[in-house]
Parts: structure tokens; C-alpha cells; sequence
């Protein structure tokens, strides 16, 4: 027993400090092995008969050793020997990679992210192929997004983006099959850019778009132009088809009128011949002579103030003889030849 004298040799203060240390430590003991019982693990207990969910591959280990996977359904295990050591889920599982930095061709910096898909194959690679296989299949899918991104410019990346997604996935794939893990698509969420390259590039669209505008306003004016030249060209050439249409038909009918003007001529000249030969024909002549004389010399002072007249313009008998002397002349200078009447020959 310790002694009275020795208790109260030992201060009160160090007495308390050490109590309230030594319980503030078994409560914080308690405490932590109250945690570790309420702890839910993911890995189901050994109840002997177990039922497996669908979409689901349990691993059994036995003594420690890999013993078989239950299927989905009804399985046993030996109590305290088997245990439940992984679950694998068979389901497609939708991993975020994390945004990361990234440096194209060019030497343009990127801030990049993405979604990815995967499927377990094999449970037994999944489980001992790879300490965390979600945690591994990220971080690869950041390297080879990094390294694929490197081989291209960064025009390239938004345009063949589709092709880019089409090559991490491949990459992926190639290390993961010894995991039992298929990675079925990768999908790039948001790809952000400095703001002096976003500032570069909108300065690049608008100057793209303000010279396609130039080359679509010219090709407009151009057309125009063309079409005018076109439409002038035609209109010339139905004028100069409508000015010859018309000359013809002009010449045509100029050439029909002188025709009928010929024959009317001609006939009137017939039946004056005729009625020449008949008796009293060139009296008659006489009497048309003097008509169209005086006709004529009434006309003159008509058209102009200056005349010039014969010295025996008021004789009419002389004028009329005159001109029958002169025809008289032409006819017996003319060869004779037969007046036919055009009615006796009807």
C-alpha cells in the first residue's frame, strides 16, 4: 500500500493533469473502437449462404489464397475459412477525370477535362492486377491525354476532337486489358484556353468572317454584272432580229409595191396603145395633153417664187401640137408590132 506520507508528498496538480490525461485517452480508445464497429464495409460478411446480386462478381479467398468467384445467385462458403476479399461491380462505371494542363503541338497551353466509361471483363485481373483500378485507369487517362494532345495543334483539337477521343480510348485499352478493365468511350467535357489565345482566335473568326463577306459581296457584284451584260447582250440581239424581221418585210413589201406598180403600168400603157390605134385616139391624147399642161402650169408658182416660163406660155394649141409632134416622132421611130386588145383576148 502506498503510504499516507508518500501521497502527500506528490503534488495535487500533477495527481489531476495525470487522471484527466489517462481518461481523455481510454475515451478517445473507446471512441475510436466504436468507429471501427460501426464502420459499414463494402466487402459482405461469410453468413454461409450467400446471395450474389446481379451484375456482380464476388472474389473468395481461402486461407488467404484465391479460391473461386461466386456468381450471381445462390452460393455457400465454409464459415471462418472462406472470406468475401473483393466485389467487383459488372456494370459500366462512369470515372471524371479531373482537369489538367496540357500542351498542344504549338506550344499552346490547355486546361482540359473529361468523362470515362468502363466495364469490368475480368474480376480476377480487376482485383489482383492492380491495387485501385478506377484510381489507375485515371491517371492513364490523363497521361495519354496529354501525350495525344501534344501530337496535334491546337486548330486540330477542336476540329477533330471526335478522333481525338477515338485515340485515348485506344491507348487506354492497350494497358487496362491486363486489368480486366474495357474502356468504352472517352468523352472531353471542356477545354479552356488562355485568354490571350481566346482573344487571338475571336480576333481570327472575325477577320475569317469579314473576308468572306468581302468575297461574297464581290461575287455578288460580279453576277450582277454578268447577269446585266447578259440581259443587254439578248436585248441586242432580239432589237437587231426585230430590226431585220422589219427590213425584210419593208424590202418585201417595197418590191411587191413596185411590181404592182409595173403592171399597173404596164396595162394602163396597153390600153393607151390601144385606144390610140382605135379613130379619134389622137384627139383624145390631144385633149389629156392639154389638161395635164394647164394642170401642170397652175401648180407652178405653187412651189417656188422664181419661174421660168417659154415666151409662148399662153399658147396651149402650140404646147399640145408640140407634144404630138413628139410622140408622132417616137412612134414611127418605133418598131410596129401588133396592138392586141386585152378584153378580145379574155
Amino acid at each position: 500500500m502506498i503510504s499516507a506520507r508518500f501521497i502527500r508528498s506528490i503534488p495535487k496538480a500533477s495527481v489531476l493533469q495525470r487522471l484527466v490525461s489517462q481518461n481523455a485517452h481510454q475515451q478517445k480508445r473507446q471512441m475510436s473502437w466504436l468507429s471501427d464497429i460501426t464502420q459499414s464495409d463494402p466487402r459482405p460478411m461469410n453468413t454461409i449462404i450467400m446471395f450474389v446480386p446481379q451484375q456482380e462478381a464476388w472474389i473468395v479467398e481461402r486461407f488467404g489464397k484465391f479460391h473461386r468467384i461466386l456468381e450471381p445467385g445462390l452460393n455457400f462458403l465454409i464459415p471462418i475459412i472462406d472470406k468475401v476479399k473483393y466485389v467487383q461491380s459488372l456494370k459500366e462505371i462512369t470515372i471524371e477525370v479531373p482537369e489538367q494542363k496540357a500542351v498542344t503541338a504549338d506550344n499552346v497551353t490547355l486546361t482540359i477535362d473529361g468523362v470515362l466509361y468502363i466495364k469490368v471483363l475480368d474480376a480476377y485481373k480487376a482485383s489482383y492486377g492492380v491495387m485501385d483500378a478506377e484510381f489507375a485507369i485515371s491517371k492513364l487517362a490523363q497521361t495519354t491525354m496529354r501525350s495525344e494532345l501534344g501530337k496535334i495543334p491546337l486548330d486540330t483539337v477542336f476540329k477533330e476532337r471526335d478522333l481525338l477521343n477515338v485515340a485515348i480510348v485506344e491507348t487506354i485499352n492497350k494497358a487496362a486489358a491486363a486489368w480486366g478493365l474495357d474502356c468504352k468511350r472517352y468523352e472531353i467535357l471542356d477545354i479552356t484556353l488562355p485568354p490571350q489565345v481566346q482573344l487571338a482566335m475571336q480576333m481570327q473568326v472575325e477577320a475569317e468572317r469579314k473576308k468572306r463577306a468581302a468575297i461574297l459581296d464581290s461575287e455578288g457584284h460580279r453576277q450582277s454584272n454578268v447577269n446585266v451584260a447578259e440581259g443587254q447582250k439578248r436585248a441586242r440581239i432580239l432589237n437587231s432580229e426585230a430590226y431585220m424581221t422589219e427590213a425584210v418585210n419593208q424590202a418585201n413589201g417595197e418590191a411587191e409595191a413596185i411590181l404592182a406598180q409595173a403592171r399597173a403600168k404596164t396595162e394602163a400603157i396597153a390600153l393607151v396603145a390601144g385606144a390610140l390605134s382605135q379613130q379619134n385616139g389622137h384627139h383624145a391624147v390631144s385633149m389629156r395633153v392639154a389638161e395635164q399642161y394647164i394642170a401642170a402650169f397652175g401648180n407652178l408658182a405653187k412651189e417656188g417664187n422664181t419661174l421660168l416660163l417659154p415666151s409662148n406660155a399662153g399658147d396651149v394649141t402650140s404646147m399640145v401640137a408640140q407634144a404630138m409632134s413628139i410622140y408622132q416622132n417616137l412612134s414611127d421611130s418605133a418598131p410596129k408590132t401588133p396592138v392586141t386588145n386585152s378584153r378580145n383576148t379574155c
